[in-house]
């Protein structure tokens, strides 16, 4: 219980650190905005919102411009299940993205962040 406690409360402070330090957009040309959107409609990130991973994950996707869907995967979320069932196991950040009909499930916030400035940057 105490474990919890210290660790939602480190959570806030990361959290707000985060928003008080956010990183500014990739400025683009309003068609390769919209091209990126049309590429950003095939991903999807499952996080937890006080994750320190995750919150490195989000702040690469502010600092891209990277507008994706963002999913809770907190406890009695459905978005759990779906990335327990899709992906194998419960960790987060997981990207899921969806090439030629099948699901690829990438772990790692390096990994995630590494691929989306590779493919974005």
């Amino acid at each position: 219980m105490l474990l919890k406690m210290l660790r939602n409360g480190l959570g806030s402070i990361v959290v707000f650190i985060d928003w008080i330090t956010r990183p500014s957009k990739l400025e683009r040309t309003p068609e390769q905005q919209l091209l990126v959107e049309k590429q950003l409609k095939d991903m999807t990130l499952y996080q937890l919102y006080a994750c320190p991973f995750c919150i490195k994950t989000r702040r690469a996707l502010r600092r891209l411009n990277l507008p994706m869907e963002i999913r809770s995967v907190s406890v009695g979320s459905p978005y759990r299940e779906e990335l327990q069932a899709g992906g194998g196991q419960v960790q987060v950040p997981c990207l899921r993205l969806q090439q030629d009909g099948k699901d690829v499930w990438m772990y790692e916030s390096a990994d995630i962040i590494n691929y989306l400035e590779q493919r974005f940057g």
